[in-house]
């Protein structure tokens, strides 16, 4: 199929074209402002589906609305009549076009152009009314305050939040691309004579504006992000896109003394937390036991043992370990355990314990294995 996007370097264009490649698609006519008129031509007859994405959000000038909106839709729908081409038309409108304002009116205006061709053409308006869409790839102060509040907060550069109660409806980069392939293909969620994005996800201003700062408050506090919540995980998604590009990494605290070192890495209120503990050769840690708190080793480098001994008994439990088959120890409540570096090399252990750290509460006591 032979599909026509006009935007394609827009936020939903770029995403969309990006999607359609990965499933498949080859024959995609990519339009955008650069876009040659004579090439527009070209495409516009030989064009078997139409996303029409492109369009004006903030212009300097409000005339640019109708411009954008309403002018380029009639000279696109126009193209296509020429060349008699009834291919289904799919086009980007917005929640505004309920309202009397200028970018609303310029909407509901093209919505109005694609519906009357429809009919003239004998063919299909494929429209949807979007509510806000977040998402990578898309613009600060432009596309959504989503992305202004993503971009700012990485930077540390101050938000406004002027009404934090003001509910916020959105819709995800990946759930719209889903839906628009879903209606190229003939199984669009249509709501009368609209199509709509199934899942819409609300949130108020104010709990956006702290769920985004709670993401830049974890690589400092080391938490994990709540990836059960569905729009939490999308938006976290969504900040690391805005992340700057000398700022991916950061460096986490290091106990280090002459036995090597200890490092937390996740903290979680309910899973616990994860830390990597790096033996020097020779070197044993541990000789404690726990009365609840239960831990999972993993050595990822090196070779070990690790030594188990129900605290008031004498048998001991021995389990070598090592990198190069790796091999989980569950560490019992009860027991007194202890790993060695058997190696000549660093030995590199995944630690997890079931609960974080609480230096007024460590359950943990002292006892030779």
């Amino acid at each position: 199929m032979k599909i026509l996007v006009t935007g394609s370097k827009g936020f939903i264009g770029k995403n969309l074209v990006a999607e359609l490649r990965n499933r498949g698609y080859e024959n995609i006519f990519e339009v955008d402002i650069d876009t040659s008129k004579e090439l527009l031509n070209v495409y516009s007859k030989e064009c078997e589906f139409v996303f029409h994405l492109a369009g004006v959000n903030r212009p300097k000038d409000e005339k640019e609305f109708m411009e954008g909106n309403f002018g380029f839709t009639s000279e696109l729908l126009d193209l296509l009549k020429k060349h008699n081409n009834n291919s289904p038309v799919l086009i980007t409108s917005s929640i505004q076009a309920e309202r009397d304002n200028a970018y609303g009116k310029s909407k509901k205006a093209g919505e109005d152009l694609i519906f009357n061709h429809a009919k003239e053409m004998d063919t299909k308006a494929i429209v949807y009314r979007l509510p806000n869409v977040f998402g990578k790839w898309s613009r600060p102060n432009y596309n959504t305050v989503v992305a202004t509040y993503c971009h700012n907060i990485a930077r540390n550069l101050e938000i406004q939040v002027n009404a934090p109660d003001a509910q916020l409806n959105l819709v995800y980069i990946d759930d719209v691309v889903e839906e628009f392939i879903g209606a190229l293909e003939g199984i669009g969620t249509q709501n009368n004579e609209f199509y709509q994005i199934p899942i819409v996800h609300s949130i108020k201003l104010g709990e956006l504006a702290d769920l985004i700062r709670s993401f830049k408050a974890s690589r400092k506090d080391l938490s994990v992000i709540n990836m059960s919540d569905v729009l939490t995980k999308k938006m976290y998604s969504t900040y690391l896109s805005f992340l700057p590009e000398d700022d991916f990494s950061y460096f986490l605290k290091m106990n280090v003394d002459n036995r090597g070192s200890f490092t937390e890495f996740l903290r979680t209120p309910d899973r616990g937390q994860v830390s990597v503990n790096i033996s020097k050769p020779g070197i044993t840690k541990g000789n404690h036991w726990h009365h609840t708190k239960n831990e999972k080793f993993l050595v990822v480098s090196g070779d070990g043992l690790i030594r188990f001994r129900k605290m008031d008994e004498s048998e001991i439990i021995e389990y070598k370990v090592s990198g190069e088959k790796l091999e989980v120890v569950d560490i019992p409540i009860g027991y007194t355990h202890s790993i060695v570096n058997t190696g000549s090399q660093d030995m590199v252990t995944v630690m997890w314990v079931n609960e974080c750290f609480d230096p007024n509460k460590p359950d943990t006591y002292f006892l030779e294995v």
